[in-house]
């Protein structure tokens, strides 16, 4: 009772701003309750009255979570478009599209990302199952291949997916954020379905025009080689994997502190891991590598890079070896991965000024990297973990960072002079004169009957030059104008708001005409 009067005096004190009696605040007479306690009571109630208005209301904090963000109808119609030219290419491929649960049970994604598993959000137990978020696209859709028993599809999925990781929102890094997929499954001969998903990364970038990139190639097969001849003890193969996985953001000197400092791996096999992971080329540092002394010992690393010679003679015929890189650097950390891996990676041409570029000659041709876009590979055991005979379903697939691609398409917009359209509105229906709203309204349902994208001002006599001037606006690019004069001569008069450009055009005649005009 003592402690609770003296926490109510010290909470009067701090919440209405008088200082308590020395008195009460002397602690000597009470033994056994000490200032921590009563400090931390009264911020309890502190942290209450904040949370309480004058008025004794709630007060929210209007924000979106951590690593979250809304979107405006200017970045929608950003996504909207990339979105399109994505899919677009997945159907032309001959891809159909699936959807699974935004939540799994929690031990369909335990244990199938390596070190990335503690970025999964795990739910809350209700009293029932064991759930978490969805980490990616490619576990759901191995499990929905073992659970439906399907041996061979070619699928792409769009959809959201969660991380539990440090948001990076200018460099389009969230922790809610969208995937698009594109998975072949099935038994197929060697490399040519990895083929295609390569062939399908150069397919988008190149028509979503996002500036120059490189594909990077590597096989799980040729690491797991390399770290054997290396020295790598077996056990920890996966690990140091995940290490080889940071060299995109760290320095080699950084990453081999991490393997022999973290990792316990002596500085001996780090060196000789240094001496491959530099090791960039084509098919010639495939053939190269077959004959080297060390990596020709492993079968599994012969093995790998005889399917990247394959890969790379399957990837001349479809032409896109200028943009392939094979790159013995790339690791990608996901425990599920067992052949062929790649990445793309965005570049931009090293720019200089007019005024530097004379001192900065050797400086101007390089590249410098602005991230990753895409990636992918092949997973031939993760639909048997799910099977219960053990079935295995080879899978190939490949993931477009689409929030990536999105923050830099946004940048582009805005520097852009051209105002991007929120709307697909190919027509405003307006009046010339007062009283015209039901010509207005008969005539705007004639055009959306015959499936005219069009709109009108909620007014009952907007004025002319208030609607001419949401055209130009909202960038709509027809005006149908409707007047005393057209109404008796049974034609409707069509405005051009780009160039100001007036026609009659027959009421008969109009829908074609606005077809004519908007849908070349």
């Amino acid at each position: 009772i003592t402690m609770l009067g003296m926490i109510c005096v010290r909470a009067c004190s701090a919440l209405v701003g008088f200082r308590a009696p020395t008195c009460v605040r002397s602690l000597h007479s009470f033994p056994g309750i000490t200032v921590a306690q009563i400090d931390e009571e009264v911020a309890k109630l502190l942290e209450l009255k904040a949370q309480l208005g004058d008025d004794g209301k709630t007060q929210f904090v209007l924000k979106t979570p951590k690593g979250t963000r809304d979107y405006n109808p200017k970045q929608m119609a950003i996504r909207e478009k990339v979105f399109n030219t994505i899919i677009r290419c997945f159907k032309r491929h001959g891809a159909e599209t699936i959807d699974t649960p935004v939540f799994e049970l929690k031990e369909t994604l335990t244990g199938k990302y390596g070190e990335d598993s503690k970025l999964i959000y795990d739910l809350k137990d209700q009293g029932g199952e064991l759930l978490s978020l969805r980490y990616d696209l490619t576990v759901p859709f191995a499990r929905y291949l073992a659970m439906n028993k399907i041996t061979n599809i070619k699928r792409y999925h769009i959809a959201k997916v969660y991380r539990r990781d440090n948001p990076a929102m200018t460099r389009g890094r969230y922790r809610e954020f969208y995937q698009c997929d594109f998975d072949i499954a099935g038994q197929y001969d060697a490399m040519i379905p990895d083929a295609e998903c390569l062939k399908i990364v150069h397919e988008i970038l190149n028509e979503l025009d996002l500036g120059d990139f490189r594909i990077k190639v590597n096989d799980r097969r040729i690491l797991d080689g390399m770290f054997a001849v290396c020295g790598v003890p077996d056990d920890k193969f996966r690990t140091i994997c995940s290490t080889v996985d940071k060299l995109d953001k760290m320095s080699w000197e950084d990453v081999k502190k991490e393997m022999v400092n973290e990792k316990g791996l002596s500085e001996e096999a780090a060196d000789q891991i240094g001496e491959y992971v530099s090791m960039q080329g084509g098919m010639d540092l495939a053939e190269r590598l077959l004959q080297d002394h060390k990596m020709s010992q492993s079968k599994q690393a012969c093995a790998g890079l005889s399917d990247i010679k394959l890969l790379f003679k399957y990837l001349q015929l479809f032409h896109v070896t200028d943009k392939v890189v094979f790159d013995l650097s790339l690791a990608r950390g996901l425990d599920y991965y067992t052949g062929v891996i790649y990445e793309a990676v965005l570049t931009q041409a090293g720019t200089v000024s007019a005024a530097n570029e004379a001192q900065n000659d050797t400086n101007a041709e390089e590249s410098v990297s602005v991230g990753s876009v895409a990636g992918g590979g092949r997973y031939d055991g993760l639909v048997g973990m799910f099977d219960p005979k053990g079935r295995r379903v080879p899978c190939v697939g490949v993931s477009i960072g689409i929030e990536r691609i999105f923050s830099i398409m946004e940048q582009k917009a805005e520097a852009s002079p051209q105002k991007v359209r929120t709307t697909e509105v190919q027509i405003m229906v307006a009046s010339a004169q007062k009283n015209l709203l039901e010509e207005r309204l008969q005539l705007i349902s004639e055009l959306w009957n015959a499936g005219i994208k069009a709109e009108l001002m909620y007014k009952k006599n907007p004025k002319l030059l208030s609607q001419l001037q949401y055209c130009e606006e909202a960038g709509i690019p027809l005006v149908a104008i409707l007047g005393e004069q057209e109404l008796k001569d049974g034609v409707v008069k069509l405005r051009v708001v780009a160039t100001r450009e007036e026609v009659d055009i027959s009421r008969a005649d109009l829908i074609s005409e606005i077809k004519r005009r908007t849908e070349a």
